[in-house]
């Protein structure tokens, strides 16, 4: 086989896409080429932007078939550098953000039929055009897109109540590594005729094929909403709200997110967000119930709410009295990770521990952070429903930077043993990509690790698709 050069690369790719949307000159390719972390900084033959499907099919037949190599990629929001070309240059970026068409809104089938280069946002605002909720959120969801979702299995705030982006699926269509197209754009909830492959493709990151277009799943619009910002003591004290919510509100709890102090306070200090409560609380819990009744909610709030008073569950509390007001609180949650960033450098871990084990988790790890980088500073937040935690750690005061990341991995071993011990998981929606590639056969099933495998080499036999991601 005769290896092409970028610019033949690049010629035969504008026979599929036209000329404009393939992009050859450093200065185009720039921003595609590395990541919100500024982690990973790759190289491509070229970008590339097709516009239908058909395109993609037609763009992974001829990589398949000469060789060559594609890292699919979506908003570029991707936290584990699983959307970046490698060093080479000689892979292909191929940029699915021109797929943005909605193709199909059915709200009495409470589905929508949406191309992978859509953003998050723009979904919810299609379900909310015609009285539905897309229930997945993120801080990210101006940026994102749904093929990337899907990729990565987004978690998000809504989790607790609706599941993870594969729960918000009713059908897929994928491009494989060879150019042929799996058409499974189903709305069926229920359809029992063999194995339900589009889960084979839901959070493989692109390894095993090229999502292009989802059905995706509607919900009823709530029509109250309740949000409350909660001081506690402990997170023992947070688990024991959970539990009390989840007894007292049932379905109609929709958010729990839990924070340090430390966290709030960096939200303070860098933005113009405000104290939430009028005191100082070692922990705080946003806390949402959502309702398809118009009245009765705010009632069950305070009943929640008192019940965890007289039980000295938490220290105080308050209800959002407006619109303006619940923003602010959540603005405390999901600027967050963007103003932990004025405090120096971070290390991160997207985690997951059985809920109940979330205080034992944090009363672990926080003294394993201290022994490693003595004067570290950590950040616990994320979602206790689901027991994702983001257990972010920012650099001593005073400290230097580089020195301070480049004890990235031997933190993220000392924290992963921890989880581990509590049968846990070391991502828990951001994915594998490269950041976590090598560590995945320390803590997954072999059997399960061999499994993988055996998908990637029956899907990709040449390992056309992002080679060097996950395995």
């Amino acid at each position: 086989m005769t290896e092409l050069s970028p610019a033949d690369i690049a010629a035969q790719l504008a026979q599929i896409v036209g000329e404009k949307y393939v992009l050859t000159a450093p200065a185009d390719m720039e921003a595609y080429l590395s990541e919100p972390r500024d982690l990973w900084h790759g190289k491509a033959a070229c970008v590339v932007r097709p516009g239908a499907t058909g395109e993609v099919a037609a763009i992974c037949a001829f990589a398949d078939k000469n060789g060559l190599k594609i890292v699919p990629q979506g908003g570029n929001t991707g936290l584990v550098g699983g959307q970046i070309p490698d060093r080479s240059g000689r892979e292909i970026l191929l940029s699915l953000g021109r797929l943005d068409k909605i193709r199909e809104i059915d709200p009495q089938s409470n589905t929508m039929i949406v191309e992978a280069g859509v953003t998050l946002q723009k979904v919810q605002e299609a379900a909310e055009s015609v009285d539905r909720l897309f229930p997945l959120s993120l801080a990210s969801e101006g940026s994102c897109t749904i093929g990337g979702n899907l990729a990565s299995n987004a978690g998000g705030t809504a989790v607790l109540a609706y599941g993870n982006a594969r729960d918000l699926v009713t059908g897929l269509e994928v491009v494989l590594a060879d150019g042929s197209v799996l058409d499974n754009l189903s709305k069926l909830r229920k359809d029992n005729t063999g194995y339900d492959v589009k889960h084979i493709f839901i959070g493989s990151e692109g390894t095993l094929g090229i999502i292009t277009a989802a059905v995706v799943k509607l919900y009823p619009r709530p029509r109250a909403v309740e949000t409350a910002f909660i001081g506690l003591s402990s997170p023992e004290k947070c688990l024991e709200l959970l539990v009390l919510a989840q007894g007292m509100a049932g379905p109609d709890l929709k958010t729990f997110e839990f924070m340090s102090r430390f966290g709030v306070e960096i939200v303070v200090r860098h933005s113009s967000a405000r104290e939430p409560l009028n005191g100082v609380h070692q922990w705080y819990v946003l806390l949402e119930l959502a309702s398809q009744s118009e009245s009765g909610l705010n009632d069950k709030m305070m009943a929640l709410l008192e019940a965890a008073f007289e039980r000295e569950i938490v220290e105080d509390a308050v209800v959002a009295a407006s619109l303006d007001q619940r923003a602010a609180f959540w603005a405390l949650r999901e600027n967050l990770s963007e103003m932990q960033k004025l405090e120096g450098g971070s290390i991160k871990h997207d985690v997951c521990v059985p809920v109940a084990s979330v205080p034992a988790f944090i009363a672990e790890a926080l003294p394993v952070v201290e022994e490693t980088i003595p004067g570290a500073r950590p950040v616990p937040f994320g979602h206790m429903g689901d027991g994702n935690i983001h257990f972010n750690v920012t650099q001593p005061l005073g400290a230097d930077k580089a020195a301070f990341l480049a004890r990235w991995e031997e933190l993220n071993e000392n924290v992963h043993a921890v989880v581990k011990r509590m049968n846990g998981s070391i991502s828990a929606e951001h994915g594998i990509g490269v950041l976590k590639r090598d560590l995945l056969p320390k803590v997954k099933n072999p059997v399960a690790m061999n499994v993988m495998r055996r998908f990637k080499t029956a899907l990709d036999p040449h390992n056309t698709l992002n080679p060097g991601k996950v395995l």
